[in-house]
């Protein structure tokens, strides 16, 4: 949901349409300075947190940062816009901090995964940024991006201490790209046997729910809308039925526009999977 006009505004937004969570940024996605947060801010954001209700909000990292860049002046400055941004979090009292692990643009995996790793325990030590969960993304691995295969994710957090503030978000267009199918019954079982040996469940603190524009396998990243891109309604009926994850927030990142009609088609889309599944089984 946006912030424009103020951070409380999305939490209006969402409740406006029926969102039960919701993702912001903290601040401008694509700028690295902006204002500072104010009290009266955070006051106002508290306030009408309590109003609608809406639990839990999650923060989404500013697109600018990249944790895996060799190049040191570019990861000092991206390790400080993401303390900046926990700490925002933290004075709003937000539930998670989703991150991508960043591109290691020629460096290498390993070299990447290390750089990510430092970067993590560096911010995990900062206690400017209060006790927020920061939520490793899986990407799609376009081009020299990291994350897009859970055992990537599994080494960050186990060598960046292991704390329980590690944890992860799993994005479905991402996951398709990156060559995880999820629509039939096989493929689903096999993507969680893999999540299993490598994280456990706990560790699973937001779900993007996104169709996808790029061919299974393809590394592309194109958001769609539920329904009609090529990962099919099946895997969505099978995310939001499934018992282990009925407490995970699950978040859009769809296209949209100001009116957030698309919004509130996908949400009705997703709630008619759970109704339908619940019918099924009252029907058993």
């Amino acid at each position: 949901m946006s912030i424009a006009g103020a951070l409380a505004n999305a939490l209006r937004a969402g409740h406006r349409i029926g969102c039960e969570t919701i993702q912001m940024f903290t601040r401008s996605p694509s700028r690295w300075g902006g204002p500072r947060l104010g009290d009266e801010q955070v006051e106002q954001f508290r306030t009408v947190r309590g109003e609608t209700g809406i639990d839990p909000v999650i923060a989404h990292a500013s697109y600018l940062i990249n944790l895996a860049s060799p190049d040191q002046a570019l990861w000092e400055r991206s390790l400080a816009l993401a303390a900046e941004e926990l700490s925002r979090a933290a004075r709003l009292g937000l539930d998670g901090y989703v991150i991508h692990p960043g591109a290691h643009t020629g460096s290498g995996e390993k070299r990447g995964l290390e750089r990510v790793a430092a970067a993590l325990e560096r911010l995990l030590s900062n206690s400017d940024t209060g006790a927020v969960r920061i939520l490793l993304e899986t990407t799609s691995g376009a081009g020299t991006h990291l994350g897009y295969r859970l055992d990537h994710l599994a080494w960050l957090i186990e060598n960046a201490g292991g704390g329980s503030r590690l944890g992860v978000c799993l994005d479905t267009a991402h996951l398709y790209g990156a060559g995880y199918a999820l629509a039939d019954r096989a493929s689903y079982r096999s993507f969680w046997s893999e999540f299993d040996a490598y994280l456990d469940i706990a560790r699973l603190g937001a779900l993007h729910l996104n169709d996808s524009k790029k061919e299974l396998g393809s590394r592309g990243d194109r958001h769609e809308q539920l329904g009609e891109g090529l990962i099919g309604a099946d895997a969505f009926y099978r995310l939001v039925n499934d018992e282990r994850l009925v407490h995970v927030p699950m978040i859009l990142e769809t296209p949209k526009s100001d009116d957030l009609h698309e919004d509130v088609r996908n949400l009705a889309f997703l709630r008619d999977l759970v109704a339908m599944h619940a019918d099924s089984d009252h029907k058993e």
